[in-house]
């Protein structure tokens, strides 16, 4: 564990390939949900488990981080709303209308919110090769966007499950780099404030199901599927995602997003029973393409990691 979370290029590389492969899990999940737990109610209860897990642990620095933590509280909640909230209460909406394996390789468009936003805000130009990567990565979205026919991009002839998870995808880009100006506080101190924010933002959605009768309440399935959600993409993911762009900073570190596609290809096929097509094949080609592409350093490097926490 020491060796995972030590500063250094591979433990980053580590980390990010484990929260691609938990966020991954999290689109087999939502999947999961359906018909077992509504939407905006799954949010709820995964942020409410998700505090319970991490405040006993979280109390003693909370209170070292309680001066720093007042003063960025605004930042923290816009964060915590963003980021944890409004992002999965799209994904699992997204997941009633279309496939894991669409809803994963979806995700792969991120790294272009990540490098408009960065240049646009930092003055952080991304590489030749980034955007390179970010080429392949985004024609490969498309293939998957159009199931295969790109004359449908043309049409407008799209699901509204892939509208939804495309604006999830651009909701949390801008979340990843807002991570770069975060306060330096405590890693348990920082989830724990954003989980306690997630938590009460959700309260409004889950009381809009319950008000026009949409409320689904879980049974044994969404349970299961909501504790997976609690621990692993709520708790370990978040970690390990922190953690990686503090090493190696957003623009590298936000493209490790696009082996998200190849997991979760992966368990939908094993766990659901998905049809896999060519055009995802070739889509999964192309951003694991765009991913080797960005990882490859330029003379002169673009973006600064930020200083760690302790």
């Amino acid at each position: 564990m020491t060796t995972l979370f030590a500063r250094s290029v591979p433990a980053a590389y580590m980390l990010l390939t484990l929260t691609a492969f938990f966020w991954a899990g999290n689109a087999i999940a939502g999947k999961l949900a359906v018909g077992h737990i509504s939407p905006f109610l799954l949010t709820t209860i995964r942020w409410s488990m998700a505090t319970l897990i991490l405040l006993p642990f979280a109390v003693g620095y909370l209170r070292r981080d309680w001066h720093l933590i007042r003063a960025n509280l605004l930042f923290l909640a816009a964060l915590g709303a963003i980021g944890f909230t409004t992002f999965n209460n799209l994904l699992y909406l997204a997941l009633n209308y279309t496939t894991a394996i669409n809803v994963a390789i979806e995700q792969a468009s991120m790294p272009l919110i990540v490098f408009a936003l960065n240049f646009l805000l930092f003055g952080i130009r991304a590489t030749t090769l980034q955007i390179t990567g970010f080429a392949l990565t985004l024609i490969g979205v498309a293939l998957t966007v159009s199931n295969g026919d790109l004359s449908r991009l043309f049409s407008l002839q799209l699901n509204i499950g892939d509208i939804f998870m495309l604006i999830a995808v651009v909701v949390y880009g801008a979340y990843s780099v807002a991570l770069s100006r975060k306060p330096r506080i405590h890693w348990l101190s920082f989830i724990t404030v954003l989980a306690i924010v997630a938590l009460i933002a959700s309260l409004p959605f889950t009381y809009w199901e319950y008000s026009t009768g949409r409320i689904n309440y879980p049974d044994l399935q969404g349970w299961q599927v909501a504790v997976y959600t609690a621990i692993a993409p709520s708790i370990l993911a978040q970690l390990f995602w922190i953690r990686g762009l503090d090493i190696i900073g957003s623009n590298r570190g936000g493209v490790f997003i696009n082996i998200v596609p190849i997991f979760a290809s992966l368990m939908a096929i094993t766990i659901l029973g998905e049809a896999f097509r060519l055009y995802h094949g070739i889509a999964i080609l192309l951003v694991f393409s765009g991913v080797w592409l960005s990882q490859r350093q330029s003379a002169k490097p673009t973006e600064a990691p930020v200083k760690p926490v302790d």
